[in-house]
């Protein structure tokens, strides 16, 4: 089983400001959707939190949210205390590719474990940031970039970018 990430992230790498995206991009949300979509998605509990109520959980995946709370309850959603467990839930269900979709402490653990990120770099820089894309080692190589310009309904250009692990 592949385990790819996908996030999109700021030129100083902020992912998140108070639990929630800091920009509108809508291509990158197709991207994201049409990427994730009939796939197992893991998630921390915070990121399953900023789910838009319509989007929770989201559509047309296994949602697998890992919290440290033993009560926690997320209908429609695989609950898990360790991204490994969510991991080996995942692949005893034959998923043959499962995304990590955040938010930062999951994107930290998952960053060793993964094959591939799908990461959508946008050409700003974002004050106020509190969640961040880790750092990538020399192990990661882009293999794949195509650029988005800025337009009337995406306030900031942005590049699809694949980065695989050599």
């Amino acid at each position: 089983m592949k385990i790819s990430m996908i996030a999109a992230m700021s030129e100083n790498r902020v992912i998140g400001i108070n639990n929630d995206l800091p920009w509108h991009l809508p291509d990158d949300m197709k991207y994201f959707m049409e990427t994730t979509k009939e796939h197992h998605v893991i998630m921390g509990r915070k990121n399953y939190e900023s789910l838009p109520p319509k989007f929770s959980p989201l559509p047309n995946r296994t949602n697998l949210v890992v919290t440290r709370q033993g009560d926690y309850e997320a209908p429609g959603c695989e609950l898990f205390t360790s991204i490994e467990s969510a991991v080996e839930f995942a692949e005893k269900n034959g998923e043959e590719e499962l995304f990590i979709i955040g938010g930062g402490q999951i994107y930290q653990l998952g960053m060793e474990m993964s094959d591939k990120i799908y990461l959508t770099e946008i050409d700003a820089h974002i004050d106020g940031g509190e969640v961040f894309f880790p750092e990538m080692g020399e192990e990661w190589k882009e293999t794949s970039r195509s650029h988005h310009p800025a337009d009337d309904r995406h306030k900031y250009a942005f590049d699809f970018v694949i980065y695989e692990k050599v």
